[in-house]
């Protein structure tokens, strides 16, 4: 294979590019994680660098708790720990899976996935050590040579951009707004994060100011918002002398006519990722306004979801009088285009918010994905504290999930849900929005109904009693779907075109959640009979333990014609199956169950493996049927370990030996059934001793999209070595070490962004002989 070709290699050079214009250690980290080969998980990784002082601190860090960050924010190069042997031994510095949960600051890291390990890479420029980079693998157990080759390659530039930044110290190493600032990377605790914070800050924050700048930050995943002094100074805002102070909320800064635009470009901005940029009107107090621009980025976390919002905010009139401007709030995107938003007016506006939250809410299959488009993109544009979404169950309102809910008190928003329930119940039996009048409120307060204060405690403002609200109805084709609570943190009054607005968002988040009700009902239910078409449990057979497992596909109808069986022989032999067949719908599963029950009653008619799949491939070529399937079927004698295997197009069976090997075994194989009825299989014959392991798959347990077939083969086999190496000798209980291992195997395919073929294992451990 031409390694220009390689996904691996090309990645790697275009991050190796990428990492020399880099301007500080969190986008360094960022880029390794962000363009760096697809097996970089980026969970549990960091960058320490080398301080005056001869320790290790840690300057940047992703998917770290912050217990580790206190913790190990500084690591003495004489001790133990990853990043101190990495740097003593001058190579990198390979942790398994099960060490990764002991010793890596984060005690998740590899707790239950057994083919992730960390990696720590010293950073070294002409043998003067700079730093280390950790990094997280994700199922890759033992790290092939070509793979380490990558990774080194890639700590060497880090080592090099960061002696550069660190011999400069003049130039800004904080991350630039809207530039390669990772998602998710957060730089080290105290002034030593950045390695230039004390001479780059006092510098930046003077041409920020001098270009009439402020500087902000909103967290979508607590719902917190912090703007410096001089960002709060442009709108008219009181600013502290201690720091970030909370943002206030967009409709008490922004001018009214510019609302809707804002909201929507925002929605827009949320829904896409990356850079944007919104201009607006901010009323003076004295009268006139003045116009913001407001740069920044939103940045998504791994699974394409947006986590934070960080930019500057510029005075468009600064350095002169500011007076009365035209509407001027609009999206421009990159390459300076501008999007939907034009300020046309608030009707035009508030279609614009509507058509992105639309587009949101389309892309959404499943009702958690609904949930995540409301969590991800209505909340933030409408400027919501928190959403609570319930659905009608049986005539009952139960919580559709905890993901919509935002702000960092889970337990007080869960509180929130219950107290809320009663309005809840009410507006959708009425089938009518309810807002929150704050003025009537105050007339209203201690008369005792309920109905008429806003769900929780009597004191607005607290996640429990918010301070305005609107509880919708969803209604589908005229069926009530659930309901839907907004609360907001300051007052605020509906007019008649707000009341429109979320009347209209009602009916768009009611037809997305009944649509993607039923494709989760269909989904359930193609997946029990799928199941119900797979043995419920494997049977106690003499001599062997074994575990399987099986995972639907994510993609299409999430149904297919994977199989497994374990089978006991009239002779006292055992039989192992495993099957694929071709495509993911009905037909599939329904050609499986035939093949299942046919191969099944070849093989214990005391057929051999050869001629059982010569059978199954004449009876699939007679079914009324354009499928083919591949199949492994293999006999093992418990007395002797005498296995006996025939393949028809499938994944050879890997063994695993008592001595941490793992090794495909080589198997002539024929064509998949149904293919060449006529044509015969080879019968090849193998020996499994006591102790060793046998696993057979289908293909969906290794194959990714963004990796070549054989490279995931081989990460695979690693992966089992690691775990054998660990595990050791199985020889007390090995059943429930088998199906750890299950876990292990298929919890690497449930990380993936997508599954698009269904996944199943089956693992085989042979005991002492059986006579």
């Amino acid at each position: 294979m031409d390694p220009r070709s390689s996904p691996t290699a090309r990645s790697a050079m275009r991050c190796v590019r990428l990492l020399l214009g880099c301007t500080s250690a969190a986008e360094l980290l960022g880029t390794v994680l962000a363009e760096g080969p697809g097996w970089i998980t980026g969970e549990g990784s960091a960058l320490y660098r080398l301080d005056p002082g001869g320790m290790l601190r840690l300057t940047a860090s992703h998917g770290l708790p912050d217990w580790a960050h206190e913790r190990y924010s500084v690591v003495d190069p004489a001790g133990e720990l990853p990043a101190a042997m990495a740097l003593k031994l001058r190579r990198p510095y390979l942790l398994s899976p099960e060490r990764t949960s002991v010793d890596y600051p984060n005690r998740n890291a590899g707790m239950g996935t057994g083919m992730v390990a960390v990696v720590a890479l010293p950073m070294t420029v002409d043998e003067r050590p700079i730093g280390v980079l950790a990094l997280a693998l994700a199922h890759r157990g033992t790290v092939p040579r070509r793979d380490l080759d990558v990774l080194e390659t890639l700590a060497d530039a880090c080592a090099h951009r960061l002696a550069y930044l660190l011999e400069h110290a003049g130039a800004p190493l904080a991350a630039r707004p809207g530039g390669a600032a990772p998602n998710g990377v957060r730089p080290g605790p105290g002034p030593d994060g950045d390695p230039a914070a004390g001479t780059a800050h006092p510098l930046l924050s003077l041409a920020v100011r001098a270009a009439g700048h402020g500087a902000f930050e909103r967290d979508l995943v607590t719902g917190e918002t912090y703007w410096d002094a001089q960002a709060l100074r442009l709108v008219g805002r009181p600013a502290p002398h201690d720091g970030p102070a909370p943002a206030p909320d967009l409709d008490l800064v922004v001018h009214p006519e510019d609302l809707p635009d804002v909201q929507a470009a925002l929605a827009e901005a949320l829904a896409a990722g990356g850079p944007y940029r919104i201009r607006y009107r901010v009323p003076r107090r004295g009268g006139g306004v003045i116009r913001i621009e407001e740069t920044g980025e939103v940045m998504l976390d791994v699974h394409r979801r947006p986590v934070r919002i960080s930019g500057l905010i510029a005075d468009l009139d600064h350095g002169r009088t500011p007076g009365e401007h035209p509407a001027t709030a609009r999206l421009v995107r990159r390459g300076g285009n501008a999007g939907a938003a034009d300020g046309t007016s608030a009707a035009g506006a508030r279609s614009a918010l509507l058509l992105a939250l639309t587009r949101a809410l389309s892309r959404a299959v499943t009702v958690r994905d609904v949930t995540t488009a409301v969590t991800d993109v209505a909340r933030p544009a409408f400027g919501a504290a928190s959403i609570v979404l319930d659905l009608v169950d049986e005539g009952r309102l139960l919580p559709v999930a905890h993901t919509v809910y935002g702000g960092p008190r889970r337990t007080e928003l869960t509180r929130l849900a219950d107290l809320s329930e009663g309005v809840m119940q009410r507006a959708l039996a009425r089938s009518t929005p309810l807002f929150s009048e704050p003025a009537r409120r105050g007339r209203r307060r201690g008369r005792g109904r309920d109905h008429e204060r806003p769900p929780g405690a009597e004191a607005a403002g607290g996640p429990l009693a918010p301070a305005a609200w609107a509880v919708l109805p969803l209604v589908a084709s005229g069926r009530q779907v659930g309901s839907c609570l907004i609360t907001f943190g300051t007052e605020r009054v509906f007019s008649r075109e707000d009341r429109t607005l979320y009347s209209a968002f009602a009916g768009i988040l009611a037809q997305s959640l009944e649509r993607a009700r039923l494709y989760d009902t269909h989904h359930h239910r193609a997946t029990e009979l799928q199941r119900a078409m797979l043995p419920r449990t494997l049977p106690r057979l003499p001599g062997i333990a074994s575990a399987a497992r099986y995972l639907p596909s994510t993609e299409g109808m999430q149904i297919g014609g994977d199989w497994y069986d374990l089978l006991r022989l009239p002779d006292g032999r055992i039989g192992l199956v495993i099957g694929d067949v071709q495509g993911h719908n009905a037909e599939a599963t329904a050609v499986m169950g035939q093949l299942r029950s046919g191969l099944r009653a070849y093989a214990t008619d005391g057929h051999d493996p050869a001629a059982t799949l010569a059978r199954t491939s004449r009876l699939l070529a007679e079914l009324d049927t354009e499928l083919f399937a591949t199949c492994l079927y293999l006999t093992l004698d418990p007395a002797d370990g005498t296995l006996r295997a025939a393949r028809a197009g499938h994944p050879a069976p890997v063994r695993v030996s008592q001595d941490a090997r793992a090794v495909e075994l080589e198997l002539p194989g024929g064509p998949p059934l149904g293919v060449a009825p006529d044509r015969p299989y080879p019968l090849a014959v193998e020996h499994l001793t006591p102790g060793e392991t046998l696993l057979v798959y289908t293909d969906g347990l290794v194959e990714d999209r963004e990796e070549d077939y054989d490279e995931s083969v081989q990460r695979m086999l690693g992966g089992l070595e690691l775990w054998a190496r660990n595990a050791g000798p199985v020889r007390v209980e090995p059943g429930p070490a088998l199906e750890r291992l299950a876990d292990l195997l298929t919890l690497n395919v449930t990380e993936r962004r997508s599954r698009p073929d269904d996944v199943a294992l089956l693992l085989l451990h042979r005991l002492s002989p059986v006579h």
